[in-house]
């Protein structure tokens, strides 16, 4: 079995002051440079959907420098165009990157265009051979056994519904529906906007409309939780709590900084087999892209390189910054990538 990687859950505020504690905790786990790939289609709709994945980039490369993220934004926002999710060239940044973020906009517009596309199962494809993968407010919603129209709900006054969500979950043996904002108070004393805008009565009609056996996992506001598959361990990150809903009718709370074992989320499991449900052809793009990275990882930078490198280390000891500008500039003339993080400098060929 490969090393699944983390799964973060954002109850809200992904790119919020202190929401690099989230980000933070999961990138520790991976080798910088982290390369992330932002995936654009939850906003494609939006005329700017371009600008919502470059300021999540921007964010992370602001506040999680430590970690040389290289950024990739995926422009995979409607089918039938252009910029279609069953692109396997669009989806290409997918099979490279560490850390692949699903960016904010709409739950049910991103059930329209991920469900059963490319991009979705390269998504998981790479996440199942290690990349940790981090669902924005919105795809959280969309991630789900059933996920919520909140627009359609809060905004254009539809019934009461449900539609089919993504259904990410179900690979690990949970039927499972996640509600971020779920102590949101944007409402103040007027109007109840906890339960992700739909207030404690209206959610209370939701949760009668679902068929049995759905687990409901409401995530406060500006908090994260983070799933470790491969330990069967969640744990809070943030300023608030989580609450699960059991198909039994129990009601369990989970405090801040908190963790609790996977199984308090239904009956979780770990995929049959890594490649479980996700079509051939795309995990074996997703396996040679693995071996190509590893492959690259582990070669030696030439001698030359190493000597450069070890004078711009000293020129940044004598805070002489510009020789060891200049002597960055040399490396990457000679075709290598020189990253600062936390252990030291690490030297990367170029692509």
């Amino acid at each position: 079995m490969s090393e699944i990687g983390p799964i973060a859950l954002f109850g809200s505020g992904e790119t919020a002051p202190g929401a690099y504690r989230i980000h933070d905790r999961v990138m520790r786990r991976l080798s910088a440079p982290v390369s992330v790939a932002i995936l654009e289609t939850p906003a494609g709709f939006e005329p700017n959907s371009h600008a919502v994945a470059s300021k999540v980039g921007a964010y992370l490369n602001r506040h999680l420098r430590n970690f040389s993220p290289q950024i990739s934004i995926v422009p995979a926002r409607k089918r039938g165009t252009q910029f279609d999710p069953d692109d396997p060239n669009l989806a290409a940044p997918l099979f490279e990157g560490d850390y692949l973020f699903m960016g904010p906009g709409s739950p049910s517009y991103t059930v329209r265009q991920l469900r059963d596309s490319y991009a979705w199962h390269a998504l998981r494809a790479r996440h199942r051979l290690g990349a940790a993968i981090c669902f924005s407010s919105a795809t959280t919603v969309a991630s789900g056994h059933y996920t919520l129209p909140v627009y359609e709900i809060y905004k254009v006054g539809q019934d009461l519904h449900w539609i089919d969500g993504l259904d990410f979950f179900s690979a690990f043996g949970l039927r499972l529906i996640v509600i971020p904002h779920w102590n949101n108070n944007d409402g103040g004393q007027e109007l109840d906007t906890s339960r992700c805008y739909m207030g404690r009565q209206r959610f209370q009609e939701l949760l009668r409309l679902l068929p049995a056996g759905v687990t409901v996992l409401g995530i406060d506001e500006n908090t994260g939780l983070v799933i470790e598959p491969m330990t069967d361990a969640c744990e809070l990150v943030g300023q608030g709590g989580a609450t699960v809903l059991t198909p039994a009718g129990e009601r369990q709370t989970f405090a801040r900084d908190e963790r609790f074992p996977v199984s308090a989320l239904g009956d979780w499991r770990l995929p049959s087999s890594p490649q479980a449900d996700i079509p051939p052809d795309v995990w074996q793009r997703a396996c040679e892209a693995q071996t190509a990275a590893e492959q690259l990882a582990h070669a030696p930078a030439p001698q030359a390189v190493l000597a450069l490198a070890e004078q711009r280390q000293a020129a940044r000891a004598q805070r002489n910054w510009a020789a060891a500008d200049a002597l960055r500039d040399e490396i990457t003339a000679l075709g290598w990538q020189v990253y600062d993080t936390p252990d030291g400098p690490h030297l990367e060929k170029a692509d």
